[in-house]
This record gives C-alpha cells, sequence and structure tokens, in this order.
C-alpha cells in the first residue's frame, strides 16, 4: 500500500514539473524558488498572460545569468529594446501580483 501511495504521488509530481512553463521552471531551479514555489507558480501564470513562449524562454535565461539581462536592456537592437519593454510589462505585473 505505501508503495502504491509513492507512485501515485510521485507521478503527480513529476506531471506538475511536466507541465511547468519555462519561467516557473527556472525560477524552481533558483534559490528563491526552493523557498516559495507558489510564487513561482503565480509568476508564471503571469507570464502566460502577458509574455508569448519565447519571450518566457528567452526570460527564463536571466535567472541563471543575470548579467544577459543586462546586456538585452542595455542592447541597441530594436528587437531587443521591444523584448525588454514586454519583460518589464511582465515583471511590473508579476510584482503586483505575486506579492508574497
Amino acid at each position: 500500500m505505501k508503495i502504491f501511495f509513492f507512485a501515485m504521488v510521485l507521478t503527480i509530481l513529476c506531471a506538475t514539473v511536466a507541465e511547468a512553463g519555462p519561467i516557473q521552471s527556472a525560477c524552481l531551479r533558483s534559490e528563491r524558488g526552493q523557498a516559495a514555489p507558489q510564487l513561482c507558480g503565480c509568476i508564471q501564470q503571469v507570464a502566460d498572460m502577458t509574455l508569448a513562449r519565447a519571450d518566457q524562454r528567452r526570460a527564463a535565461q536571466f535567472f541563471a545569468n543575470p548579467d544577459q539581462a543586462q546586456e538585452v536592456r542595455m542592447s541597441p537592437s530594436a528587437a531587443d529594446g521591444a523584448f525588454w519593454q514586454r519583460y518589464v510589462n511582465f515583471g511590473d505585473a508579476a510584482a503586483n501580483t505575486c506579492k508574497p
């Protein structure tokens, strides 16, 4: 019986992780995410409402490499500037929605 219960819990956890979006996955791997998984889920929900999936994958990279965010922010590229504005809008929405 214990093995069956453990297998069910493991299946549910694996399904949850598999369904996690790129922002949530990156957040959960970060130091803060380990302490606040609900916060990571909230941030992903906001990302789903405000960012395209490609933008989410790009923004998720900032968790592992914060310097990359600065490079995008300072980039003279119009595409980077447009992405940065979407990213700022996402960040503002997440800050307002996902207050701990």
